[in-house]
């Protein structure tokens, strides 16, 4: 079967309400460890990862720090609209745009958008005791996104600083409940540096301070890579086959440093998260659309969803391919690869990169489901069932897994 006619209804399973963990643990690395490797399962607790990671390893984290994307404002009618900023327009870089000190644009998503046919929104917020009146103007809609402008009236602060101050963290849709307090600290690793997400990357929520310093001591390396975590990772496939799917685009930014290291320790890769895992396949693929276009573009490297099997038949090497985004690099006298993916990684993927992923138990029917799926050939089922009758927890807050 090609991928594309995979149909979505194969990848269901019954997950019980009180299955899903509506929050963490009190101690993050408390949480249960599922460990697959040569087809076999067993359990641990996540602090004791490190006896089970192979000599060599090298563990690449995903940096990303989630930003309080949701803004709330209240109509002079009552009505109240709900702003969910997903992407930097206008400028469109993460970084410049959190520096903003005047106005920005960004792509979004509106809630209760029938109340807001029309006019500007205000609000008044309030910075280190400072009034500040942020407004909102609705530019032109696309699909189910909007462009919206912001604008503020004291140019001390940045948009940074306004979404500190008045922005909500978007925590997943299927907690069934609001933003609480703990979340501004609990859905964030404990590693997180750029912002720009609007979702973690939750496998990494169980790694602490204390995990991390033990990982370092056993020799083990660790790498970061950022990817912006867009809301379409919780979009549900509602199309019979997933062919009818149109995944997200998502930023991505790699130091050369990081792809060195990568490169020199092929075979030795184990991605902390699925976002990890999508940024380092990426990287295979734009290294292939380098070796057919050495003039390609950062916008020419946007690796494209099905793109991976449109070429089943390349053969380029890994370390071929990581070396012609080096190349690239040094052409662009760069430091840093800064381009986006779109790719989605469902069964029939051939992984170039990664060997091994740390990662939670994800949404039915979902496209983390297919890539785990892609991942272990199949045995998803045996994994997830497994999980179901030992009592973990699912999705965001649950538990983890080491599958090598």
């Amino acid at each position: 079967m090609k991928t594309q006619e995979i149909r979505i209804e194969d990848y269901n399973y019954s997950l019980p309400d009180e299955r899903i963990a509506k929050f963490p643990l009190p101690k993050r690395d408390e949480s249960k460890l599922l460990l697959y490797r040569n087809e076999e399962i067993s359990e641990s607790i996540f602090k004791h990862i490190t006896d089970y990671l192979p000599q060599n390893t090298l563990m690449v984290f995903n940096n990303t720090r989630v930003i309080q994307a949701r803004l709330l404002f209240q109509k002079e009618t009552g009505a109240r609209i709900e702003i969910f900023c997903l992407e930097p327009i206008e400028p469109h870089d993460y970084a410049l745009i959190f520096q903003e000190t005047r106005r920005c644009s960004w792509t979004c998503l509106v809630g209760n958008l029938k109340k807001w046919k029309e006019g500007t929104l205000s609000k008044t917020i309030f910075i280190k005791d400072q009034p500040v009146v942020l407004t909102a103007d609705k530019k032109k809609s696309h699909g189910d996104t909007h462009l919206i402008e912001f604008t503020w009236d004291n140019e001390t602060y940045t948009f940074a600083d306004i979404l500190d101050a008045a922005g909500v963290l978007p925590i997943p849709p299927y907690l069934h409940r609001e933003t609480e307090k703990s979340d501004l600290q609990t859905y964030q690793t404990v590693y997180s540096k750029i912002k720009g997400s609007v979702a973690a990357p939750t496998a990494g929520l169980h790694f602490t301070p204390e995990v991390l310093a033990d990982i370092d001591a056993r020799g083990i390396g660790r790498e970061e890579v950022t990817l912006h975590v867009g809301a379409g990772t919780f979009k549900p496939v509602k199309s019979d086959t997933i062919e009818g799917h149109e995944m997200h685009t998502e930023f991505i930014s790699v130091r050369r440093s990081s792809i060195e290291r990568i490169k020199s320790n092929l075979g030795n890769i184990i991605a902390v998260g699925t976002t990890s895992v999508r940024t380092l396949e990426s990287l295979y693929y734009m290294g292939v659309i380098l070796d057919n276009n050495p003039e390609a573009t950062s916008e020419d490297l946007v690796v494209k969803q099905w793109m991976p099997y449109d070429m089943n038949n390349n053969r380029l090497t890994a370390e071929r391919s990581l070396q012609n985004i080096l190349d690239y690099l040094d052409k662009h006298d760069a430091d840093t690869l800064v381009t986006a993916t779109q790719i989605i990684i469902a069964p029939g993927y051939e992984f170039k990169i990664v060997k091994g992923i740390v990662t939670n138990f994800h949404q039915p029917k979902s496209t983390l489901l297919l890539l785990i799926s892609a991942f272990v050939k199949g045995n998803w089922k045996s994994i997830y069932e497994y999980a179901l009758e030992h009592d973990f927890r699912f999705l965001s807050y649950g538990d983890s897994s080491l599958l090598i």
